[in-house]
């Protein structure tokens, strides 16, 4: 049995307090988020609400529920975050595959290419004139396509691609497999970690989309959910049938509660991804920590 020493327990001991510390200051603000969401609207205004909801309640919910503006946001969140992290891993791989592979002999330059999209990035109003001259505004394709393949990403995927061994590789192509098929059959079950890392960071990405929707969407149809979040936060933009005298007054009595709700709803999908695709993840973040 190893014996552990002094300093190794002093700092194990700081260690655990200061990660359940941090751990405590990001979890906290999202739990009283959560307990307004199930609060009612006198608890708080009143202040009353911090961790653990104070005269429970399904209005709000209920409220976000019934609007349908908050529904089609949520759906084009969806198809974009399923259907650009697709494109992104997609297009990603199939630049860093043969740039990782010896035989390419531009790979060299390609590579330069790509570092160089790090280092100097187009501003807004030419991104913007490109944008529309390809009539890609006001169409989800503006959301999709112009962040297509991210640098710090392909450079993550083509380290990895190069860590597969040639003789893989070769023993493929003397069996008679095509390079696409080799690349289904072999490459591609060989990248599920870094795949899950990647699509994990894309997809993170796609769901948060806000800036670009307000630069290149004007309809309020294609707005993701994050544009409606913020209209409701920043601007009030709380709106309900006036026949509907139930959530009608509670659209004046409790905005915050309602903004909550809309806030839990917005950040619970993607959260409970993580799970599934962790095992996976953890691999993809050891890529290139060992070098052999």
């Amino acid at each position: 049995m190893r014996r552990v020493s002094t300093g190794q327990q002093t700092f194990n001991v700081v260690n655990l307090v200061f990660l359940t510390v941090l751990a405590l200051i990001m979890f906290l603000p999202f739990l009283n988020v959560l307990a307004q969401s199930f609060s009612s609207s006198e608890a708080v205004i009143n202040g009353k609400v911090f961790f653990i909801p104070v005269e429970f309640t399904w209005i709000n919910y209920q409220y976000v529920f019934s609007d349908a503006s908050i529904w089609r946001s949520f759906g084009v969140t969806v198809y974009i975050t399923v259907a650009g992290t697709l494109i992104n891993l997609i297009a990603t791989a199939s630049l860093a595959y043969p740039v990782s592979r010896q035989e390419y002999v531009g790979r060299k330059y390609v590579v330069m290419l790509v570092l160089i999209t790090m280092v100097f990035s187009a501003p807004l109003i030419p991104n913007f004139i490109l944008m529309k001259n390809l009539h890609l505004t006001n169409s989800l394709w503006a959301l999709l396509l112009p962040g297509a393949i991210s640098a710090f990403n392909f450079f993550v995927m083509r380290a990895f691609f190069m860590q597969i061994p040639p003789e893989i590789i070769d023993s493929g192509r003397i069996d008679g497999c095509s390079e696409m098929r080799m690349i289904a059959s072999i490459v591609l079950p060989l990248s599920k970690p870094v795949m899950a890392s990647l699509g994990i960071f894309y997809a993170v990405g796609h769901w948060n989309t806000y800036m670009a929707a307000l630069y290149y969407l004007n309809k309020p149809a294609l707005w993701p959910l994050q544009v409606k979040l913020n209209q409701l936060i920043a601007a009030d933009d709380i709106n309900i049938d006036p026949s509907a005298s139930q959530f009608s007054t509670l659209a004046h009595s409790n905005p915050e509660g309602i903004k909550m709700a809309t806030i839990i709803i917005a950040t619970i999908p993607i959260v409970l991804i993580y799970p599934f695709l962790q095992r996976h993840f953890v691999k993809g973040m050891m890529i290139g920590s060992v070098k052999s």
